[in-house]
């Protein structure tokens, strides 16, 4: 579905072009953002090889305690799975996700061990875990690394994972987190800061922005369910969709044909002014924001104190299912 939405994009952006210039310009600058994809398979691989990584030093046979019954898969040897009434997604111990770097906000508070908040990005609770981010990393990251480049989804990726492991940090107190959903979840805000901030080349714009409303709340929708770190996907969602408008304007048409232009003719500015709005007011609250949550969290601060419904934006309670604290 996200890849439908980039399609959208894709074909208002060129009918556009098609039907507003004649000049190669356009055609010049959509060439230029049209980017071999690298970082995001290497993304993909990398996510592999530590969730190998993690069940070679997890080590079923030789570390489970068989109270929750045998390893799933022993034919794997030391790869196989921890029971599945331990872990019902095909992976390892709790134990050995928070040895490995998994969020945990005693240890990343109290310890000083601020890396993990970076490395629980790279881990993953079981292979459906893994399979589930690492497709929908495939057909949203190549995307828009097509588009942008790899500077630049690199920027979002991390700085998501980063900013949705700082709000899990403030609303989850007690549990573990791991995964790179708050990552992927930038990416979606960056698509839809894109579509904004770009708006007018669009002729599709409409439909574009539906279907991609309706994904993301498809998929916050799906956070509310318990056992599943929606905060980490919310502060993913809001990082990377103010860099989006600071890192994917896309300059007004016309503009790389100003050095043919005569010197005496009046040279417009690269962006439009609400660009540069939304630019200067999306840098304004990544600082602002990353700074006093930052502040709260090593000053050990529970965001739910501040905020009482707030934990129904990670599980509401219903006659099928608890929601244990967080």
């Amino acid at each position: 579905m996200p890849g439908e939405v980039e399609d959208v994009e894709n074909r208002g952006v060129k009918d556009r072009a098609r039907q507003s210039y004649s000049s190669s310009s356009y055609v010049i600058e959509d060439s230029e953002t049209q980017w071999t994809s690298w970082l995001v398979p290497m993304v993909v691989v990398a996510n592999v090889g530590v969730f190998l990584l993690v069940m070679f030093v997890n080590n079923c046979p030789k570390h489970n305690s068989r109270i929750e019954g045998k390893c799933e898969a022993r034919f794997l040897g030391r790869f196989s799975f921890q029971p599945l009434k331990e872990n019902p997604l095909f992976g390892p111990s709790s134990s050995t996700l928070e040895k490995m770097g998994a969020l945990d906000w005693a240890k990343v508070v109290h310890k000083h061990q601020g890396w993990r908040l970076f490395t629980c990005i790279w881990l993953h609770a079981g292979v459906i875990h893994l399979v589930a981010n690492m497709l929908s990393l495939v057909f949203i990251g190549i995307r828009i690394e097509q588009q942008f480049g790899f500077v630049r989804v690199g920027i979002i990726y991390l700085l998501s994972g980063f900013g949705g492991s700082i709000l899990s940090s403030l609303f989850i107190q007690r549990n573990i987190s791991v995964g790179a959903s708050g990552a992927l979840f930038g990416l979606l805000g960056a698509m839809l800061s894109e579509l904004i901030t770009n708006w007018t080349i669009y002729t599709n714009k409409v439909a574009a922005l539906l279907t991609l409303l309706v994904i993301i709340a498809i998929n916050l929708g799906i956070g509310i369910l318990p056992h599943v770190d929606n905060f980490a996907h919310i502060g993913g969602f809001l990082t990377g969709f103010l860099i989006g408008f600071v890192l994917m304007p896309r300059p007004r048409f016309g503009w790389l044909e100003q050095p043919n232009i005569p010197a005496r003719v009046n040279v417009k500015s690269k962006y439009k002014a609400y660009q540069y709005m939304l630019w200067l007011l999306s840098l304004v609250l990544l600082i602002v924001g990353f700074t006093v949550a930052l502040v709260m969290l090593f000053r050990r601060e529970n965001g739910n104190d501040h905020c009482h419904w707030c934990h129904y934006l990670s599980c509401v309670p219903s006659s099928r299912w608890h929601c244990e604290e967080n």
